[in-house]
């Protein structure tokens, strides 16, 4: 017996589950190619949140069982202290590191109020969360109220809510986006304590930010898609994610960062892995590549034709999230 069907007994015996799909994980492309992209069949066995998969020995135990050479962090955001009279964090510059985009990071957070997640989530002794993607799959599923049930809902890049709450709930605890995707009035699609998490892929993301909360001159240059000239946002709800998540997804989960670039929402589930004891993904997946027309996004026209130029690598994402799930993270 080899030591991986070992450690799959153990895990059995332990009855260990962390990470399991409340909606479709349709990685039609390498696993379910005959069948529909939302077809209710797919849903997952377990669609309760449950309290009792909180115990803190039982989680630090879900956490080693990935086998990753780091320690859990909770600490999601930088934050000004990380900055003053201390050695560089990192050598790496973005978006695996800060190097280099120090002042400007200082900048930035001296405009925000906070660098922690809200009191009344961090004082939690259990954190359930929920990571919504923007896969077609979610699309008439009726989730909503489900979702909303969450202590944390984990929002991604533009995504809308407002017409879609039937399928993917109200509730936007926080939404991890890039200047790229962000969208003039935010209050549309967010409640109104919303944290707005940036992703900092290049000193640029930065600039934009800091040119927004300062009221500066708007220089759109350098970005694949011109940002919003105006963001209408509190700025007490601002943070910037610790680029070394960035580092870690790829490093960690997928063993080869200096190739990988993550999505935003493989990123959110590297991030809520650290920082929740139970985390369900929704929306998740891609339809099969042999369909070019299949729309990809619960919103939108996009189609599976607009990913042939993608930066990303889809197969391998669909494969490491759908091991996590086999491995009850």
């Amino acid at each position: 017996m080899t030591r991986i069907t070992i450690f799959r007994h153990f895990l059995t015996f332990l009855q260990i589950s962390f990470i399991f799909a409340i909606t479709v994980l349709t990685y039609n492309h390498f696993m379910m190619s005959h069948e529909s992209p939302h077809r209710a069949t797919h849903f997952s066995k377990n669609l309760d949140i449950n309290k009792s998969q909180c115990n803190s020995w039982e989680s630090h135990k879900k956490w080693k069982s990935l086998n990753f050479t780091i320690k859990k962090t909770t600490k999601l955001f930088l934050s000004l202290e990380d900055f003053f009279w201390k050695q560089p964090m990192s050598q790496l510059h973005l978006p695996y590191g800060p190097r280099g985009s120090e002042l400007m990071i200082l900048k930035v957070l001296a405009a925000t109020a906070s660098y922690e997640m809200p009191a009344h989530i961090e004082n939690l002794e259990c954190k359930t969360c929920v990571v919504v993607g923007n896969s077609f799959a979610i699309k008439n599923t009726s989730l909503g109220n489900l979702i909303n049930k969450y202590d944390v809902v984990m929002w991604l890049n533009d995504a809308p809510v407002r017409g879609y709450e039937q399928d993917v709930g109200n509730k936007t605890t926080m939404r991890i986006f890039y200047p790229e995707s962000a969208t003039s009035n935010p209050a549309l699609n967010n409640e109104e304590d919303t944290l707005m998490v940036l992703v900092p892929f290049k000193p640029n993301d930065l600039r934009w930010l800091k040119e927004i909360l300062y009221d500066e001159k708007r220089d759109r240059r350098g970005f694949w898609r011109p940002p919003p000239l105006t963001w209408e946002v509190n700025s007490s709800n601002v943070r910037v994610l610790d680029p070394f998540f960035m580092y870690e997804t790829g490093n960690q989960l997928v063993k080869n960062q200096k190739s990988f670039r993550p999505t935003t929402g493989f990123l959110a589930v590297f991030v809520a892995l650290n920082y929740c004891d139970v985390v369900h993904l929704a929306g998740f997946g891609y339809p099969s590549k042999s369909n070019p027309q299949q729309l990809i996004h619960y919103f939108g026209r996009n189609t599976m034709n607009h990913m042939k130029s993608s930066p990303h690598d889809i197969d391998r994402e669909g494969k490491v999230l759908k091991k996590l799930e086999d491995l009850g993270a």
